[in-house]
């Protein structure tokens, strides 16, 4: 069923905007970035920026493939490109810094691009695009200060992923591509470090996207992992 499009209010969505939060404004300019045409893309930002400074380059003509930039990406991050740490108090503590924020859009626009290509890019290489993202999650989780820095509770919790939304693609392209073992257990282990909220509803769509091999393999580990849970 198609999404019904609403005819916005735009004095209402200035109001709305304002009250917003910087850090929300810059992922919603984020995204405005991709779904402007050029001409209009260029008639904003002349407002506030050189544009000729913004000129792409020859050898960028062409849009990077899925995983080259999860790469690029993944080298940026363990490399502390996106780190910007500030002195916290109590006044503050809620803040993100610039590259704070700016990872996150960028995690966010990949895996959007993750689940895009998951319905017609080629299997195993949206997979290892896929496994790159979790992968930076994963470290942000041991709390290392070397990815992004929060000020408080730190985690990859902080970087509000759409687990409902990436998670169905991810189960796609993992069956096309892992035996039943690995099936199960990379998503086990996944949805216990990330999403362990909406294990039951995730887990009964990873079920439903299996093989039968790879189901019962779900269906070994879910009990394992309810026997690790029991008390003795």
């Amino acid at each position: 069923m198609a999404r019904q499009t609403v005819n916005i209010d735009r004095d209402k969505l200035r109001e709305a905007i304002r009250r917003l939060g910087s850090e929300y404004v810059f992922y919603m300019l984020d995204d405005a970035i991709d779904l402007l045409p050029p001409a209009k893309l260029q008639k904003i930002v002349r407002k506030y920026l050189d544009v000729k400074r913004l000129r792409q380059d020859g050898e960028k003509a062409t849009k990077a493939g899925l995983l080259a930039a999860l790469k690029a990406f993944d080298k940026a991050s363990r490399a502390g490109d996106y780190y910007e740490s500030f002195d916290v108090n109590s006044k503050n503590f809620m803040e993100k810094s610039q590259g704070t924020t700016g990872w996150i859009a960028e995690c966010r626009r990949l895996l959007d691009r993750c689940v895009d290509e998951a319905k017609r890019g080629d299997q195993a290489e949206v997979r290892q695009a896929f496994d790159s993202i979790f992968g930076l999650l994963d470290r942000i989780d041991e709390c290392r200060d070397d990815i992004i820095f929060f000020a408080d509770e730190a985690g990859a919790w902080q970087v509000g992923v759409d687990w409902e939304k990436v998670l169905p693609p991810w189960f796609k392209v993992l069956s096309a591509t892992a035996g039943p073992e690995e099936y199960a257990r990379t998503i086990v282990n996944l949805l216990k470090h990330h999403y362990d909220y909406g294990s039951g509803k995730m887990l009964t769509l990873a079920r439903k996207t299996a093989t039968e091999a790879q189901r019962q393999a779900l269906a070994q580990f879910e009990e394992s992992a309810k026997v690790k849970r029991s008390p003795r």
